[in-house]
């Protein structure tokens, strides 16, 4: 058993001061208020573990590498097929590592992981199929979070194209054999299994149904460029949303990410279904992707999580604060979310499949985030406003499962700058 005490923490009925938080096998047994004894003490206001609905693991290589010429998404994916092959399952594992070990040196005590890095390149098989998915969840386990693998359906290049040379390691080459080798993964205990429909672009119209049939969280990208919407209606004439619809693909169950560029209807068929919408604000900033009607899906009903995607910033708080300031830019008025709702979509981990987590409370996993209240950032900041004053360079302790994995801000694995500069080399 251990005990830790905060001098704030943010319960599901708010900020409280003064809590100690019981953990008995990784759970969170009592939350009491109460002096400290000889409970570990955490600094500053401590917040359920952040949850990144939303993370492609490899692409952290191409931070600070995509910039030079400006360019556009499709530049910036051709970059990215490049980083992609040189990957196998040994490389992957030590990028993703360090890439994990940054974000839980952030907050983040659980990645949702958009897996599609399935085979070797030209779309060779590894003796296990599933390697590079066993290379990404060791990986999660080795720097102490944990994670969702979100397996990926990849079949096509385009909507009736076939899959190009550099794609043929992402493709199963039909649903079938896709779901032959998911059903081969098995959860762990700091570890579960999702499926993910790349896009409309990627996953023909007869494969839907299947993917979307997973039985557990399920994600797909949706509508992140005009492009794919226009190249959608020419085909089927119908928005991505409405194929996923008429594919019965929409429910709470589903995950949509991005939902940049949606129509009313869209976001009307999301919301009154329950679907899910995961917002990646820094990644939809520095791809130029445009800014989502997130206020808008959430008032239709739609559960809002976050991600960092790309990882051009691994910052949950700033993910956050991205969230209420891109509704102040496409509105004009402030104050669109509170700082409660950022924190509810900042530590959302239904959407993951661990609805037990992401919060402080008897029965949840023992995973906190201790943000300090006495940086040059947040000092004089009410612990109820950190959310919008805080950045991940505040957190300084983050527990996961009752274990310590960050201490004064550094990771059990020591230098993450290190390890990520020799993965990234």
């Amino acid at each position: 058993m251990t005990a830790y005490w905060c001098a704030s923490a943010w319960l599901p009925d708010g900020v409280a001061t003064g809590v100690l938080v019981d953990v008995a096998d990784g759970v969170i047994t009592s939350v009491t208020l109460s002096d400290p004894g000889d409970a570990t003490v955490l600094p500053g206001i401590v917040f359920a573990g952040f949850a990144n609905a939303h993370s492609h693991a490899f692409h952290r290589g191409l931070r600070g590498r995509t910039h030079g010429d400006g360019g556009t998404f499709w530049t910036w994916r051709d970059r990215m097929y490049d980083l992609a092959d040189r990957l196998d399952p040994d490389s992957y594992y030590l990028l993703a590592r360090a890439a994990y070990a940054e974000m839980a040196l952030s907050g983040i005590t659980c990645v949702g992981e958009f897996h599609y890095l399935h085979h070797a390149p030209g779309g060779t098989r590894y003796d296990d199929q599933n390697a590079m998915g066993h290379a990404v969840i060791q990986a999660a386990r080795d720097a102490g979070i944990r994670i969702t693998l979100l397996d990926t359906c990849y079949l096509a290049g385009g909507i009736g194209k076939p899959v190009s040379q550099q794609q043929q390691r992402f493709s199963d080459g039909d649903v079938l054999s896709w779901a032959a080798r998911v059903a081969d993964l098995s959860p762990g205990p700091d570890s579960r299994i999702g499926a993910a429909i790349h896009s409309v672009r990627a996953v023909p119209l007869d494969a839907l149904p299947v993917v979307a049939g997973f039985g557990g969280p399920v994600h797909v990208h949706l509508s992140e460029q005009p492009a794919e919407n226009e190249a959608c209606l020419a085909a089927y004439g119908r928005t991505p949303t409405q194929v996923l619809a008429d594919a019965g693909a929409l429910g709470p169950r589903l995950t949509a990410v991005h939902a940049t560029h949606l129509t009313a209807d869209d976001i009307h068929l999301l919301g009154t279904s329950g679907t899910g919408a995961c917002f990646c604000p820094t990644t939809e900033a520095d791809l130029a992707d445009g800014i989502g009607p997130a206020r808008a899906l959430a008032d239709a009903g739609s559960p809002l999580s976050l991600g960092s995607d790309q990882h051009a910033v691994v910052d949950m708080l700033l993910e956050a604060r991205a969230l209420e300031h891109g509704e102040r830019l496409r509105t004009g008025h402030r104050g669109r979310f509170t700082p409660a709702d950022l924190v509810t979509a900042m530590t959302a981990h239904t959407s993951i499949g661990w609805p037990e987590a992401g919060r402080i409370a008897v029965g949840a996993p023992a995973d906190l985030v201790a943000v300090r209240l006495d940086s040059a950032r947040t000092a004089g900041s009410l612990p109820e406003q950190a959310v919008l004053a805080a950045t991940a360079s505040d957190v300084d302790t983050v527990v996961v499962g009752g274990r310590v994995v960050v201490r004064s801000g550094e990771h059990v694995l020591g230098d993450v700058g290190r390890l990520l500069a020799e993965a990234i080399g």
